[in-house]
């Protein structure tokens, strides 16, 4: 049945010729149409949640909160949907873990934010001395924690002051970062650049081939992401039950709000940059096929609703976790394999594998 309605959505949405693209052209639609404007997007956001941080700590109230609180999931999702570009500037300067410090399996962050919160340190209420600590505790996961977890609520009133002030330092360290990987995807000799017209001077990207393998592999390797460390470590599997206090982002309820993010920025960048026009791929059908695919993902993400730990007890929304894992390994398959080949890529182990 589901082969059936494949074929019958493929049939309904291919073109009557698919429109071959240059490589030149793709590399160009991912860096100006999908690339900048979503870390503008992630700047953008980061900015406002400095602005209601502010505001917040200036006159706590339950009103003020729920907009910082608003604020964080805002800013969260805008990074979910860049936040698999693993590759120039936000590789640099580790800013990717002090963006968002996860997985982390042994608790690092936890502990050491509550250390901060139990000892009013506050050298983690400056900018400046924020970003010489440990990547765990200036980032989105402990801004998480300030906002949502144990002791959030004394911070509409005095008691939570210290709280606030640690919680404005990460949202003006998060705004910083994103300023940082704004401005560098408009560098003149950055990795944009490289990236759109490569050549043999690069260290980077000597050839067309070598760009489009990068841009390729950020997909598969993306969607190996958002199985292996948003959606496998929680779910139930064979004899080992659901954990969803492993889950990203429980606490503030943005488990799946953030694993759409991302599925969501995957699909954008296939299909504005039409990676799967080029050569031989144009006339494969794997643009429509991975489509489909990406289309299945984001429905299984939209049954999951409510609280995570509810929705693993839940039979429907645990079976349709359950099947975003099987897509994920079908749009990896179709991109990382499939695609590959057709475009005579290589497009190699992820980050993930420690490669």
């Amino acid at each position: 049945m589901r082969l059936l309605i494949a074929m019958l959505l493929f049939l309904g949405a291919a073109p009557a010729m698919a429109q071959e693209l240059t490589t030149s052209a793709v590399m160009a639609n991912a860096v100006e149409q999908v690339i900048r404007p979503g870390f503008t997007e992630l700047r953008n956001e980061a900015h406002g949640l400095v602005d209601a941080m502010g505001a917040f700590c200036a006159e706590p109230s339950a009103d003020a909160q729920a907009l910082a609180q608003d604020r964080f999931g805002r800013t969260a999702t805008a990074y979910g949907r860049v936040e698999f570009i693993r590759i120039g500037p936000l590789m640099e300067d580790n800013r990717s873990d002090r963006l968002l410090f996860w997985p982390d399996r042994k608790g690092i962050a936890l502990r050491q934010v509550q250390a901060i919160l139990a000892d009013e340190d506050e050298t983690a209420t400056s900018l400046d001395t924020l970003r010489g600590k440990s990547v765990a505790v200036q980032g989105l996961t402990a801004l998480e924690f300030v906002l949502f977890g144990t002791g959030a609520e004394t911070l509409a009133g005095a008691e939570g002051a210290f709280r606030c002030r640690y919680g404005a330092a990460i949202a003006g360290n998060l705004a910083a970062i994103a300023d940082e990987l704004a401005a560098g995807w408009y560098a003149p000799d950055g990795t944009a650049a490289h990236l759109m017209a490569p050549s043999a001077a690069y260290a980077d990207y000597r050839t067309e081939t070598e760009a489009l393998e990068a841009l390729v592999g950020l997909i598969s390797h993306g969607v190996e992401g958002v199985r292996d460390t948003r959606i496998n470590p929680f779910i139930a599997q064979g004899e080992r039950a659901a954990a969803p206090k492993q889950a990203l982002f429980w606490r503030s309820g943005l488990t799946m709000a953030m694993a759409r993010a991302n599925v969501e920025g995957l699909e954008k960048l296939f299909t504005v940059s039409g990676m799967a026009l080029v050569g031989g791929a144009a006339e494969s059908g794997l643009d429509n096929s991975v489509r489909f695919e990406f289309a299945n993902a984001k429905r299984a993400i939209s049954l999951v609703t409510g609280p995570v730990d509810e929705a693993v007890a839940d039979p429907k929304k645990a079976q349709a976790l359950a099947y975003l894992v099987i897509v994920t390994q079908s749009l990896q398959t179709l991109v990382g394999e499939q695609l590959s080949a057709a475009l005579g890529l290589s497009v190699g182990f992820s980050s993930l594998d420690g490669d």
